[in-house]
C-alpha cells in the first residue's frame, strides 16, 4: 500500500493528536495490523504489541500531517521536513548542505558535499568565551578571510594542486612554461607561505576551517586532535596568520 502526502479536510478524529506525538518520537512507526488497523510501534521490535492500534480514520489524519514515508525494511514513519533555506538543521549551526566545484590535483573540477551557509569562522567569530569577549577578533577573522580569498584565486589556475607547499618552483618543471605574473600560482605561493606561518600544530585547524569549511570537531577527528582542543589551536593559528598579514 503506497501513501501520498494529502491535505486534511475535517477535524481530527479521537486518538489522532496521541497518535501523531507518538509517531514524533525517535523510532516510531506504524505497521499493518494482521486484525485489522495499523499498530503504532515505538521500537523496531515485532514481537512486542503495539503501544497503540490505530483504525482508518487516524492513519489518514497522520498521512495529512506529520505525512508518512516508507520505512526500510516495511510500515511507515513520520516524514520530516527539510529545514527552509538558510536555516540549519538541528546540532549543525550554520550549515546548510549543499554542492560545491572543487579542483582535484590533477586539474579535474568535481561537485563534492559542502557547507553553503555560515562558515566555521563565522560562527566562532559570533560565540563568546566565559568573560562575554568574542572567541575571534576582528584581525583574526580578516586574516582569516585574506587566506580563504587567495586560496579561492589560487584554484582558479589549471596548475595549482591542494598541496601548497608543493608548487612548482620558478625557474623548473611545470613552472618553466607559465608566464611570470600568473595569477593562481602567485596566490597558491602566498597560501603555503600563510600557512607556514601559523606553525605545524596549527597549520592544519586553519587550512581545514578556512579553505575547507570543516566544521571544528570534524577537524579535531581528520587530525587526530583531543575534543575541544581544536578552537584554541585555530585560534592561535589565526593570531600568528594576522601578525603574518600584519592586521591588527
Amino acid at each position: 500500500m503506497s501513501v501520498g502526502r494529502v491535505e486534511a479536510t475535517a477535524a481530527d478524529p479521537p486518538l489522532a493528536g496521541r497518535a501523531r506525538r507518538m509517531l514524533g518520537r525517535s523510532g516510531a512507526w506504524l505497521c499493518e495490523q494482521p486484525s485489522g488497523g495499523y499498530g503504532l510501534r515505538l521500537t523496531a521490535d515485532r514481537r512486542t504489541r503495539p503501544h497503540m492500534v490505530l483504525d482508518e480514520a487516524v492513519f489518514r489524519a497522520l498521512v495529512a500531517a506529520p505525512g508518512l514515508k516508507a520505512r526500510p525494511g516495511g510500515g511507515w514513519v513520520a516524514r520530516v521536513p527539510d529545514p527552509p533555506h538558510g536555516i540549519s538543521p538541528a546540532g549543525a549551526p550554520g550549515r546548510i548542505e549543499g554542492e560545491r566545484c572543487v579542483m582535484e590535483g590533477d586539474g579535474r573540477l568535481i561537485r563534492r558535499t559542502a557547507n553553503l551557509g555560515e562558515s566555521p569562522i563565522a560562527w566562532l567569530a559570533r560565540r563568546r568565551d566565559a568573560d562575554g569577549r568574542p572567541w575571534l577578533g576582528p584581525a583574526e577573522v580578516a586574516a582569516a578571510m585574506r587566506l580563504r580569498r587567495d586560496a579561492e584565486l589560487a584554484l582558479s589556475g589549471p596548475s595549482v594542486t591542494m598541496r601548497w607547499d608543493a608548487l612548482p618552483r620558478s625557474g623548473g618543471g611545470s613552472a618553466a612554461r607559465m608566464e611570470p605574473g600568473d595569477r593562481s600560482l602567485a596566490a597558491a605561493r602566498r597560501v603555503a607561505r600563510a600557512l607556514e606561518a601559523c606553525g605545524p600544530r596549527c597549520r592544519g585547524f586553519v587550512e581545514q576551517a578556512c579553505i575547507h569549511d570543516t566544521a571544528i570537531q570534524a577537524a579535531e577527528r581528520a587530525l587526530g586532535v583531543p575534543r575541544r582542543a581544536g578552537k584554541r589551536l585555530l585560534k592561535a593559528g589565526l593570531e600568528a596568520l594576522a601578525r603574518h598579514y600584519r592586521i591588527g
